[in-house]
């Protein structure tokens, strides 16, 4: 029987990819490197950091910089590999408990129905599953690969996800699984993460590429309590779907019946740059096994959203992270990474 963690549950440690696309970020490359370094830091305070780089150039590069940060390098090991991009929510594989064993999913990345240039992240999961010395496990469902990132879905471990219909249901734009109806992700979410209940929200923040990734909606932060984010600004384009979302989780139930609790989080002001919304959003913090690191984005409610997340997680640090130029290509924290239980 298979069961999807939660990600307050004990993890060996986090997947990232260092970028090595500057066309991810147009103008702010070398920026990012460096922010990723300082991510790469805090993560490998309190756990292991599986890095993916492109080839052993790269990794060298990689290597000094960090001892530069004065990163505690001992907890970092390298699996070398090119890919397209460096968002391992989606492309790496998610590892789900089977039995008494591991096992790594692999949901048959195709760049969110969206890009072409994916054929290098496909082959992710299983580097990543032979680096850890775990099986890997193509997803299929009637006899056909079905296509679901890690950002689309977000569980309590208990038995519950949260998802959005926009991302998996819409029948034009970026369509994952064609002709899918809620029944057929149910059956999937029940055979291959151990779901028997799913929360269904609406619609994603305006401005994200993945077209409505729950990751930067709402986020389980313990087996019973949902924190989601809502727009202040009546006149905000997120107001009136955020505001439904809200009103969907008021109505929900969790996998025992019971009613989730529900806590909101303030979105920070309306982010623009070269003419573009930015999908900015306080939602997309990563929980690792000491430490809550969550995106900043030089915000008046930077502070707000902070001491909001502190609350929820009593028995952890609460670290903000400059995320004003990892935004810039459209995602944070989360959306980079990959939890690795123990």
């Amino acid at each position: 029987m298979r069961r999807y963690p939660a990600e307050w549950e004990k993890q060996q440690g986090l997947l990232l990819c260092f970028p090595h696309n500057g066309n991810d970020w147009p103008g702010k490359y070398g920026a990012i490197q460096w922010a990723f370094v300082e991510f790469i830091k805090k993560v490998a305070f309190v756990e292991s950091v599986f890095l993916v780089v492109a080839d052993e150039k790269l990794k060298s590069k990689v290597h000094d910089m960090l001892n530069i940060a004065h990163v505690n390098v001992s907890n970092v090991s390298y699996i070398i590999h090119k890919t397209n991009r460096s968002w391992m929510r989606d492309s790496g594989p998610i590892i789900v408990k089977n039995g008494s064993k591991r096992e790594a999913l692999n949901f048959n990345f195709n760049g969110w129905a969206k890009y072409k240039n994916y054929q290098l992240d496909k082959h992710v999961p299983e580097k990543v599953a032979n680096h850890l010395n775990v099986p890997s496990t193509q997803v299929f469902y009637k006899g056909k690969p079905v296509v679901l990132e890690g950002g689309a879905i977000d569980v309590n471990g208990k038995g519950t996800l949260l998802t959005s219909e926009e991302c998996l249901l819409h029948p034009t734009i970026q369509v994952r699984n064609k002709d899918f109806a809620k029944e057929d992700y149910e059956a999937i979410f029940k055979e291959y993460l151990g779901v028997t209940n799913t929360i269904w929200l609406g619609d994603g923040i305006i401005g994200d590429d993945t077209h409505g990734h729950i990751d930067d909606l709402c986020r389980f932060v313990n087996e019973d309590t949902i924190i989601t984010v809502v727009e202040s600004d009546t006149k905000s384009k997120n107001y009136n779907a955020l505001q439904d979302n809200l009103n969907r989780l008021k109505k929900a139930v969790l996998e025992n019946g019971k009613a989730p609790k529900i806590v909101e989080l303030p979105m920070p002001t309306k982010l623009e740059f070269d003419g573009i919304i930015i999908p900015a959003s306080y939602a997309n913090f990563i929980i690792l096994n000491k430490c809550v690191l969550v995106p900043t984005f030089n915000d008046k409610n930077d502070r707000l959203a902070l001491n909001c997340i502190a609350e929820c997680f009593p028995d952890r640090e609460v670290i903000g992270i400059s995320a004003i130029d990892l935004i810039w290509g459209f995602g944070t924290l989360h959306c980079l990474s990959q939890q690795i239980p123990v």
